[in-house]
């Protein structure tokens, strides 16, 4: 299984930047989604999830209103548009798959990607 993330880079702060994440190797709309962020010198934390099955999301409150996760299934596709861009969402981004490799044990498995860089300065 491959995540490959892009998108990331340098943006002022108010700016817009979408990040994509291209999957392979799993069966990609049977997994959920994610992003994760890890600021400099700070935990890695959910910013962002999306369900297989009927696409609901959650989000991390302090992103709440000015980022969208969406995913396009036909594609092997999951997508972070990041709005409003705060000093403060500067971090490295990733990508997470959630899924069965064994409903009937109940065994799942997490897939990650290598990351994407995001600055937020002016």
């Amino acid at each position: 299984a491959q995540l490959v993330e892009s998108g990331g880079g340098l943006v002022q702060p108010g700016g817009s930047l979408r990040l994509s994440c291209a999957a392979s190797g799993f069966t990609f709309n049977t997994f959920t989604m994610a992003w994760h962020r890890q600021p400099p010198g700070k935990e890695r934390e959910l910013v962002a999830m999306i369900t297989s099955a009927d696409g609901v999301t959650n989000y991390v409150d302090s992103v709440k209103g000015r980022f969208t996760i969406s995913r396009d299934n036909a594609k092997n596709t999951v997508y972070l548009q990041m709005n409003d861009l705060k000093v403060e969402d500067t971090a490295m981004y990733y990508c997470n798959a959630r899924g069965y490799i064994d409903y009937v044990r109940g065994d799942m498995i997490d897939y990650w990607g290598q990351g994407t860089q995001v600055t937020v300065s002016s």
